[in-house]
């Protein structure tokens, strides 16, 4: 096997197609919003002759406690065993050492989209990462399969989503409106911040989210979803639709309307979107690592546990991927290592 450099949007998408693991964070135009947000990235192609067999987007990320290489969701591959993608990370690491020195990289961090398994995580034991402290994109979700019927979709949901469901599709006070505009965005925005600073959490500012949605709109591939009481928009969301997989991404709402199932039916709404421009999935995006089941979820005191309640009444089971995992380079890691357990302690997580 070789590795070279990928310069074919039409190349990486379509060797995209035909692979089963993978999320829209490998995704040809996650690597233009990238670009766009200032990074420097590199998308390589690993070759069994002139077949592709993997493909490997690096993002070069600089922050204050050290500069790194981030793999998001990613290496992708068509198939292979443990042995093959042991392979492929080895002759990643032999390309890049150039980069590593001109660029200082101080270590190398990959969040798999490999299906958390003993055989998967003894890729990386073997060639000497560890677990990082904290992970930068959903380790665990959840996922619905949307190739059934309506009716049977909503025949495997939790009762009280269910019921929910239909509750607002009777109230005339509830509407949804779609919409591929960036300029909507300006109604997206107090509500997500609001909810930001209810679960306190830290928001993608507006020029991120503008810059990520224009990007993506221009292969059709986002969509803004408010949901109105009385014609308020009391609930947003930003959805993702990429190789047949629909994403909730972003989203928020008022709490003082939780009472009212606009959000419910916003997601409802969502699926029936999906399912007419072909997704045989819904991902739900993250759910707290300590649930496994709406009940699970019910009784954990977890801070995603009430998101994690609401994504799960829709039925549908959760994804395991590998945990992040770090690859220290230099001394500097560790410094890194240190903060961001102490984050990671400061937010309960």
């Amino acid at each position: 096997m070789d590795i070279r450099e990928i310069t074919n949007k039409y190349e990486w998408e379509d060797f995209l197609q035909n692979c089963q693991e993978k999320t829209f964070l490998h995704s040809w135009n996650w690597g233009e919003f990238n670009v766009a947000q200032g990074y420097k990235i590199w998308r390589l192609g690993v070759y069994n002759r002139e077949t592709l067999f993997a493909v490997v987007m690096a993002i070069k990320i600089t922050a204050r406690r050290g500069t790194f290489l981030f793999i998001p969701h990613g290496p992708v591959t068509i198939d292979g065993t443990a042995a093959d993608r042991q392979e492929i990370l080895k002759l990643f690491l032999l390309h890049i050492q150039d980069a590593i020195k001109e660029e200082k990289i101080s270590f190398l961090r990959v969040a798999p989209v490999w299906q958390r398994t003993p055989e998967n995580e003894s890729v990386f034991e073997d060639s000497k990462f560890r677990q990082a402290p904290i992970h930068m994109h959903p380790e665990v979700t959840w996922e619905l399969n949307i190739a059934p019927t309506e009716e049977e979709i909503l025949s495997g949901m939790r009762k009280t989503t269910r019921y929910l469901i239909k509750q607002a599709l009777k109230n005339p006070d509830i509407a949804i409106e779609r919409s591929t505009n960036p300029d909507d965005l300006k109604y997206f925005w107090p509500v997500y911040k609001e909810t930001a600073k209810r679960h306190k959490f830290v928001v993608f500012s507006e020029k991120y989210l503008r810059s990520e949605f224009e990007i993506f709109a221009k292969d059709n591939q986002i969509e803004l979803f408010l949901g109105k009481y009385k014609g308020q928009v009391v609930s947003v969301a930003l959805f993702v639709f990429w190789q047949g997989t629909c994403v909730y991404h972003h989203s928020g709402s008022l709490s003082e309307f939780n009472k009212i199932p606009v959000s419910y039916l916003l997601q409802w709404e969502a699926i029936r979107t999906a399912k007419a421009k072909g997704c045989v999935a819904y991902n739900f995006w993250g759910v707290s690592p300590d649930v496994k089941t709406p009940e699970d979820a019910a009784a954990s005191r977890h801070p995603w546990a009430g998101l994690s309640l609401f994504k799960m009444g829709f039925g549908g089971s959760l994804k395991e991927y590998v945990k992040t995992q770090d690859l220290p380079i230099s001394s500097k890691y560790w410094l890194n290592y240190i903060i961001e357990t102490l984050r990671k302690k400061k937010r309960n997580l």
